[in-house]
């Protein structure tokens, strides 16, 4: 098993916010992330895959399908939107860079051919990461 990790780019907002608390417990647990208006972020998504190398490309997968695939689960529906109104997976969660990772696993596991989704970590920051292994992990 050899692992191979893409990296795909884009810039969301979100506003960290839970319906079911008042304004006061609100600000108090997510302090100026719970801003309404929201704030925004340059992601990197970092996709990792495992499988064995094909002996005739020496590919474990193709990098233009993997590329594409990121763009089209990924990058076409998280760039340039607000995730809290704009990507169906956050009208009830809190977007937090943690469920964001494991939206995207989701959107992601099962689409890549001949390869096992590994890891996809998403910076929210240079010095503010989730990773996500899935559920059996």
């Amino acid at each position: 098993m050899i692992y191979l990790t893409r990296k795909a780019d884009f810039s969301s907002a979100h506003f960290y916010r839970n319906p079911d608390w008042s304004e006061e417990k609100n600000l108090a647990v997510f302090g100026k992330c719970a801003n309404a208006n929201g704030h925004g972020h340059n992601y990197t998504l970092e996709v990792t895959v495992g499988g064995e190398v094909d002996p005739v490309t020496g590919f474990v997968v193709d990098l233009k399908l993997l590329k594409d695939i990121l763009e089209e689960q990924v990058v076409s529906v998280y760039d340039h939107r607000h995730l809290n109104y704009e990507v169906p997976e956050f009208a009830s969660t809190v977007p937090t860079t943690e469920n964001i990772a494991v939206a995207i696993w989701r959107r992601l596991d099962g689409k890549i051919p001949n390869a096992k989704l590994h890891r996809v970590r998403v910076y929210e920051m240079d010095d503010l990461f989730a990773d996500y292994y899935g559920e059996e992990a």
